[in-house]
């Protein structure tokens, strides 16, 4: 009996832990490390996808991103977590449904920060830099920042840069000032659609949601997001164009990926203002078909123009 009790006890222990792990790893909300894709950005377009060497690096700015975006998304839910449990959806969430203890978290955060930190700073002191600069950059963000108006787009849209930044440390290459200016616009536009998108679906609870939204309106962000779309695809014009494009890619034919940055913008804005989707960018690149096809052509073009046909 003592033996049997003893195994039945660790297969309760085992079983908890396999749990604690499971809540730890939704948590840290996986399907949003879609966005630490944009690490990848500077290996394309600089002509290194066939470099076997820094295909490896880029996975592990890769890895080490998705990690510490991860531990962002739990150091957010510690601080909205009175918040998070008057929420409808938020409150169905591990921490803010109680399945995982407050000390549990710290302890994961901690544990994966410094984890991720010591590679990071190994791997480059400057791409170590930029790490700890994005885990600064996204607590303020939960704590302050998402509180103001403006600054609250401004400070995802650094995010998508530090991404794209990083990624070109990693593998010691410079990127572009156009592969950030877009980027900078690109992530504009997703982040003032996610704003609209919730003022409107939300209507009068759209500020017990999010604070900021007060100081928006549906008008307003729609010209900005007129703006930002405008100028994301002139900016990816101006850069297939350019000059010192061609010379570095060694082809002027990028420009004829542009139907499909268009495509993009326009099936976008479309789900926002016909769908009343784009409140979560990520879902409307795991779930929305056109979307998805969109995406998928325009990086086998972008390949087959830098890499195979100049």
């Amino acid at each position: 009996m003592t033996n049997q009790n003893l195994i039945v006890g660790n297969q309760k222990n085992r079983h908890g832990h396999l749990k604690i792990l499971k809540y730890v790893l939704l948590s840290m909300r996986p399907e949003q490390w879609i966005k630490n894709l944009f690490v990848f950005a500077a290996l394309l377009f600089s002509k290194n996808v066939h470099n076997p060497s820094k295909v490896i690096e880029a996975l592990i700015g890769f890895a080490i991103f998705c990690m510490i975006t991860g531990c962002t998304y739990l150091v957010n839910d510690l601080i909205d977590l009175e918040k998070d449990r008057r929420h409808p959806v938020k409150s169905t969430r591990p921490i803010a449904a109680g399945k995982l203890r407050e000390k549990t978290v710290i302890l994961v955060i901690l544990l994966l920060g410094c984890i991720s930190f010591f590679f990071a700073f190994s791997i480059n002191k400057v791409f170590g830099i930029i790490v700890l600069c994005y885990f600064i950059l996204n607590v303020n963000y939960s704590l302050y920042l998402k509180n103001i108006v403006i600054i609250d787009a401004a400070a995802i849209a650094a995010g998508f840069v530090l991404r794209v930044w990083g990624g070109a440390v990693i593998i010691s290459v410079t990127a572009s000032e156009w592969l950030f200016l877009c980027t900078i616009l690109l992530s504009l536009f997703l982040g003032f659609s996610k704003r609209r998108h919730e003022l409107v679906l939300l209507a009068d609870n759209a500020i017990s949601h999010r604070t900021v939204l007060e100081h928006y309106s549906a008008y307003y962000l729609d010209q900005m997001i007129s703006v930002v779309a405008a100028s994301t695809v002139i900016c990816y014009a101006l850069y297939t164009m350019s000059k010192t494009t061609a010379e570095s890619l060694g082809t002027s034919k990028l420009i004829y990926t542009l139907p499909f940055v268009l495509y993009g913008i326009f099936r976008y804005l479309y789900l926002v203002h016909q769908k009343e989707k784009g409140g979560n960018p990520t879902d409307v690149m795991l779930t929305d078909g056109p979307m998805i096809v969109n995406v998928i052509l325009w990086i086998i073009s972008s390949f087959l123009f830098i890499y195979l046909v100049h």
